[in-house]
């Protein structure tokens, strides 16, 4: 029983003294530690502030949708038979030599379309017509003479509102409301 007992107080030796040369040869290794360190831990977000300057950002980014509408979208010319000759929103602006677009200086040369008061003039509307161009169409609203949410697009000629324009159903965007918004 004694050699029983030096055998086994020998192999704990043994563990003993391979856990410490492996702690020694560990120890020995140089080790390199990153640290990250957030000094925002401790700071709270204000889910109201960032919901207020969402929206703030939605409003300034003029691309920026507003709303959506559905309606017809037709020609018209400014020396067709039942037209006055001027525009409703816009009556010092000359458009009976053919001109058919409005510079914006937030928007740029722009389309004009007349619309209902459901828009308020001055307006800027988007949408589609690949007869005229396979850009999407910016107009702004300077005139009136249809009703609901449809729009009618001034052109040169009856002949282009005609042919490029015609009478179709559409769905467009409104991305200012009026001239101040």
């Amino acid at each position: 029983m004694e050699i029983f007992q030096k055998w086994k107080i020998s192999k704990i030796i043994r563990a003993c003294i391979i856990i410490f040369v492996l702690l020694i040869a560990e120890s020995s290794v140089s080790h390199v530690e990153t640290l990250f360190i957030n000094k925002a831990t401790n700071q709270t977000i204000d889910l109201s502030t960032m919901a207020l300057k969402l929206t703030e950002d939605i409003r300034t980014d003029i691309f920026t949708t507003k709303d959506s509408l559905t309606g017809y979208l037709t020609g018209y010319y400014v020396n067709c038979p039942t037209c006055g000759g001027s525009l409703s929103c816009k009556p010092d602006y000359d458009v009976k030599d053919g001109t058919d677009t409005y510079f914006d200086p937030t928007y740029g040369t722009v389309n004009i379309v007349a619309s209902s008061k459901n828009l308020p003039c001055g307006s800027i509307v988007r949408f589609d017509l690949n007869t005229i161009s396979e850009e999407p169409i910016i107009a702004i609203v300077l005139d009136r003479g249809v009703r609901g949410n449809n729009l009618d697009l001034l052109t040169k000629t009856n002949e282009y509102a005609r042919k490029y324009v015609g009478r179709r159903t559409i769905t467009y965007d409104v991305l200012r409301q009026g001239w101040d918004s």
